[in-house]
């Protein structure tokens, strides 16, 4: 791999890329102009609006291809690299069977106004996602989905009835970065009622950055396209580690 890449459209290097933006501004071509010289502000140069249309009477929405002359150095690039093996159905309850001689539990929610279970969902219940059977599915698992809206009060009184291992928050829809603001909550609440004995948390949601876990107060931040066995996968791993045991 190359460590200085460019984006790639035409040819190699040539640094094209695609972006699509809405103006406040009535369709037409003021507004084309408009798009263009936001996109040049960009640092797209030469760029061409390749599509536009109206969004009711007051805006317009864009599309913009144009080339950048920005490099990524691949060094400077920060990720958080799964340290530990994705496991099977079968493996999960096998070694939880073997690590923890009873269920693991694990509770779940969306936490403040967020209304949208889809992704904890996704992750909990049977159907899964991506092809992939959810939590539920697996045998030493013990889930509770509490489903939209949870108060952090609740969930914390729900994580201590269920004497949880785990505590898996989403947060799909939020506005002025309600999703971290609810999560250090949530983390703050957990620290304050149980102390070193808290269960793991666990945040996801397309808004995340794995990168926060620390900033969040958790244990593991999950983002977009997280299939229910890597999340399964990670409490395995999570509790060799709590029990000392080599994976």
């Amino acid at each position: 791999m190359s460590r200085y890449v460019r984006p790639y459209g035409d040819t190699t290097g040539d640094g094209m890329v695609q972006t699509s933006f809405t103006l406040p501004i009535p369709f037409g071509p003021k507004a084309d102009g408009a798009a263009q010289q936001l996109a040049n502000k960009m640092g797209m140069d030469p760029a061409m609006v390749v599509h536009s249309h109206p969004i009711g009477d007051d805006f317009t929405f864009f599309v913009v291809y144009g080339s950048v002359k920005h490099i990524v150095d691949m060094d400077d690039v920060k990720v958080v690299e799964r340290e530990y093996p994705l496991l099977t159905p079968s493996e999960v309850n096998t070694t939880l069977k073997k690590v923890l001689r009873r269920k693991l539990v694990v509770v779940g929610g969306c936490i403040g106004t967020d209304a949208h279970t889809v992704g904890i969902d996704a992750i909990l219940n049977i159907k899964g996602f991506a092809g992939e059977k959810g939590l539920e599915y697996y045998r030493e698992l013990k889930v509770v989905n509490l489903g939209a809206q949870v108060s952090v009060p609740e969930l914390v009184r729900s994580a201590r009835a269920e004497k949880a291992d785990a505590v898996l928050i989403s947060q799909v829809v939020t506005q002025r970065d309600a999703h971290i603001l609810n999560t250090q909550e949530m983390s703050a609440a957990f620290r304050e009622a149980m102390g070193d004995k808290r269960p793991l948390l666990v945040a996801g949601g397309p808004r995340f950055d794995p990168l926060m876990a620390g900033e969040l107060g958790v244990d593991r931040v999950f983002s977009r396209g997280t299939t229910p066995g890597e999340v399964a996968s990670y409490l395995v791993h999570a509790m060799q580690e709590k029990k000392g045991v080599a994976a």
